[in-house]
């Protein structure tokens, strides 16, 4: 892989991770377009290509810590002083909430990948059919038009219980289809259970980390533990990463900005079109 492209679908990532628009669907439809172009690049279903997909999205990993630095710092310090009390048989609430949080956050990752594991090759099978994807776009177009339009939310961290972490779980693992963007689906399942916009948007960037690293580790022993080769050059996947990085603080704080203002219809505006581009361009053979 050229470092230009590299650094394309770095910028494509970065953006796309956070404007709630699916930045697998923008990765695997510039994949086609680059290819239709002559462009040498392995298939966008490729074991190797959707690794390197996962690769820019650990670097937007990056991006959440740097923007949530203050409440990431603060989670983990109460999250050790949570389980630590439980240790030492102590209990405070603020201990309490941390120890909850972090379960609620794991078993929003187990129900995710629970859901998202048996149907891999099924969703991994849509990055190579664009058409499919215009559909998974005007229905996320459509949920975010939705979220728009809901009254004011009312749950907050001390309110979260079993069945809102289930929920979400549910709307990442269904995001883990192309054209289905992750932000978006559990930013919007938490608030249709009822979340605050603040703890929505919070709950679904940190529990990217373990989804994402999870998904990136058995990505990456799917590609080399059969034998399998890189062809694209580490350069290039190392400059992929640390573009989606840098690109991704920027387009993170424009994205909680129009979250608190509910003003996510302005994506769903985008969505629709691109799902009408996808579709015409797939019918005509160009993509």
């Amino acid at each position: 892989m050229a470092i230009w492209v590299a650094i394309l679908l770095g910028i494509i990532q970065g953006i796309f991770m956070f404007f709630p628009v699916s930045s697998t669907s923008h990765l695997a439809l510039m994949q086609h377009f680059l290819i239709s172009q002559g462009i040498v690049i392995p298939d966008p279903d490729s074991p190797e290509m959707i690794l390197f997909d996962l690769v820019v999205h650990v670097g937007t990993l990056i991006s959440i810590a740097y923007v949530f630095k203050d409440s990431l710092t603060a989670y983990i310090r109460n999250t050790i002083l949570g389980f630590w009390e439980w240790k030492t048989g102590e209990k405070t609430p603020k201990g309490d909430l941390y120890r909850r949080l972090t379960f609620y956050g794991l078993l929003s990752v187990f129900v995710t990948g629970a859901i998202g594991f048996p149907l891999k090759a099924m969703f991994e099978g849509v990055f190579a059919n664009p058409l499919i994807m215009s559909g998974t776009l005007t229905i996320t177009g459509i949920i975010l038009w939705w979220t728009d339009i809901l009254p004011p939310r009312k749950v907050g961290l001390r309110q979260i219980g079993i069945w809102i972490a289930i929920i979400i779980g549910v709307g990442q693992a269904l995001a883990l289809m192309p054209g289905l963007s992750r932000s978006g689906m559990t930013i919007a399942f938490a608030l249709f259970a009822g979340m605050q916009r603040r703890w929505a948007a919070e709950y679904s960037f940190f529990i990217a980390f373990p989804t994402i690293l999870g998904a990136t580790l058995l990505q990456a022993i799917e590609v080399f533990g059969y034998g399998g080769t890189i062809t694209l050059g580490w350069g290039a996947i190392f400059t992929g990463f640390v573009v989606s990085a840098v690109v991704g603080i920027f387009a993170l704080k424009v994205v909680i900005h129009l979250l608190y203002r509910a003003n996510f219809r302005v994506f769903s505006y985008y969505l629709w079109l691109l799902a009408i581009v996808v579709a015409v361009a797939s019918l005509q053979g160009i993509l």
